[in-house]
């Protein structure tokens, strides 16, 4: 069965993201597995990995309007402590954590470069 193996992230200045990126996801386990030439690649205890990249093509790094990467975790205070974490390190509050019907508890935020992220828990 085919699966996602990573997604990635475009940064502007790879310093301050790879560090945003090292300090948010080390609040839910996620540490650094392997650098490449052009990005560092971090590793969630499951799932799909996720990649902080310069682009390729050497063109400045954009943010995709209706993208948006979504980490789930173990317990709602890990959602509220992810979206804490991350408006810490500088990013900028997309959705306060709450319930979202009957899909479960989220909250949004972006990163330095503007990439939409989510944290989610549900109890299902």
């Amino acid at each position: 069965m085919a699966k996602i193996g990573y997604l990635c992230v475009g940064t502007n200045d790879f310093d301050k993201a790879t560090a945003f990126y090292t300090a948010l996801l080390a609040e839910v386990g996620g540490k650094p597995l392997m650098p490449t030439p052009a990005g560092l690649i971090y590793r969630l205890s499951e799932g799909a990995m996720l990649m902080v990249t310069r682009p390729h093509d050497g063109a400045p790094a954009t943010f995709g309007n209706g993208a948006m990467i979504a980490i789930q975790v173990d317990t709602l205070a890990e959602v509220t402590a992810l979206h804490a974490k991350a408006l810490e390190l500088g990013g900028t509050c997309e959705g306060q954590p709450g319930p979202r019907g009957a899909f479960g508890d989220f909250a949004y935020f972006r990163d330095l470069d503007g990439n939409k992220l989510a944290a989610y828990y549900s109890a299902r």
